[in-house]
């Protein structure tokens, strides 16, 4: 039957120092474009920030980040923020994630799931919902017009598809096995110089029916860089983060020349891992 809809998962890995309007536009893009395909239902968005083991320069802590994540997603029906990466204490690699949220999907139970020690449903509201968002699933799988397994789709800006030709950065197994099994969703403002990188690279070209281009018609230039500069420059982020992200920073004063220097030196955990990896 070609009416059936595959439904997925889109999640987003990330420092999200800070969330901004633009890391939540991307979850709309997405969902615009798959919906209007006709083939594809997206049921929830993930947002997963990084933990504080990446050591990325002037990355304040994720207790910060995750807070401000949830206070960004508050009134969003679908996208909601999960902390299992970010209170691990070593940092791990995006594949690790995707697997551990598909491996979640297909066993929502908590006691067959492997790594729960961790609880991953803040208390309240969202676990008010879930008894009630099992039961449906089990119904939709029997009915013939939704796919059974959903998809866990890595979603991103094209700065992270253009980042997998950083040496050390990404492993290629990893590469491959993202794009061959579970799919990239990236959000591109120059979708040419996007479709040229996929072009020039075997492992994507391969497998780029897995890659999903979504054009970015309304630009939106916002970066978490950005905003940190204005604000130790004492300038106003208003309108470009959500209101609670804003007042949250403020009451917190989060950013500084001070925080920006955390990490100043240190090499990267993906590149310290790689390389020491790659010389063994």
């Amino acid at each position: 039957d070609p009416e059936k809809k595959t439904e997925v998962v889109l999640l987003a890995c990330g420092s999200f120092n800070p969330i901004t309007n633009m890391h939540l536009r991307l979850f709309e893009l997405a969902k615009d474009y798959f919906h209007e395909t006709g083939k594809y239902k997206v049921i929830k968005g993930i947002i997963s920030p990084v933990g504080d083991a990446y050591k990325k320069k002037g990355l304040i802590s994720a207790n910060h980040r995750v807070t401000m994540a949830k206070l960004a997603t508050k009134n969003s029906d679908w996208v909601e923020v999960d902390d299992w990466e970010s209170s691990q204490s070593e940092w791990l690699e995006t594949l690790k994630v995707l697997r551990y949220h598909h491996q979640k999907l297909l066993s929502p139970d908590p006691t067959n799931s492997l790594q729960n020690a961790i609880p991953l449903t803040k208390p309240g509201r969202k676990r008010k919902q879930e008894p009630n968002r099992h039961d449906p699933v089990k119904k939709k799988n029997q009915s013939p017009d939704i796919k059974s397994v959903p998809q866990v789709k890595l979603l991103c800006g094209s700065d992270m598809l253009e980042s997998f030709g950083i040496p050390n950065l990404w492993k290629l197994e990893d590469i491959t096995e993202i794009v061959k099994n579970h799919g990239l969703v990236c959000i591109s403002r120059a979708g040419n110089s996007v479709q040229k990188f996929i072009y020039e690279s075997d492992i994507l070209w391969r497998h780029k029916n897995n890659i999903h281009l979504v054009e970015e018609w309304i630009t939106n230039d916002i970066s978490s860089t950005k905003i940190r500069r204005a604000l130790r420059r004492g300038q106003s982020i208003r309108y470009l983060v959500p209101d609670a992200v804003q007042a949250y920073i403020e009451k917190n004063n989060l950013y500084s020349s001070e925080s920006e220097d955390r990490n100043a030196g240190v090499v990267l955990a993906p590149l310290q891992k790689h390389a020491s990896n790659s010389k063994n």
